[in-house]
């Protein structure tokens, strides 16, 4: 009996020590631009006679449609339909109706997405930096200026 009494009670604390913990471990990010990075989607933005805002971490955002609903922050997940090109007018990537984690995304995303509330509508202007970098990344290449158009249909 009193190994039965043991092996419950171990048990016991091995579950407990195995709850789930309800607090998020991510945290806002705030991650700047090189500046030659900067200085080059600057010159795509004015050679093309884009409206848009520069952030101060390097990326250029257009608020469409502002929504009206809650905006999310990098701790969220997040429904969107979306369409990604080249600064050449390739389609990189697109979807629709698909909810992806804030935080595990590339930080444009993490930085842009949060600026506008649910029914919202943005065009991101991203630097290779707040996007996928100097590598290859599939159908994309190195060092990219990335347009995004994003729809944010639910924060979840």
């Amino acid at each position: 009996m009193r190994k039965i009494s043991v092996f419950i009670f171990l048990s016991v604390i091995a579950f407990a020590s195995c709850k789930k913990d309800n607090t998020n471990n991510c945290s806002a990010v705030n991650i700047t631009a090189p500046a030659s990075e900067v200085e080059t989607l600057r010159a795509y933005i004015t050679a093309n006679s884009i409206s848009a805002t520069e952030d101060p971490r390097g990326f250029f955002y257009k608020i469409n449609i502002a929504g009206s609903g809650d905006k999310p922050t990098v701790c969220n997940a997040v429904t969107v339909n979306y369409k990604g090109t080249l600064t050449n007018g390739t389609q990189v990537d697109a979807a629709n109706n698909v909810t992806l984690d804030l935080s595990r995304l590339i930080i444009g995303w993490q930085e842009g997405i949060p600026l506008i509330g649910t029914g919202g509508s943005i065009t991101l202007y991203l630097p290779p930096s707040l996007a996928y970098g100097s590598s290859d990344y599939g159908n994309i290449p190195g060092n990219s200026i990335l347009i995004f158009n994003i729809d944010l249909i639910a924060v979840n």
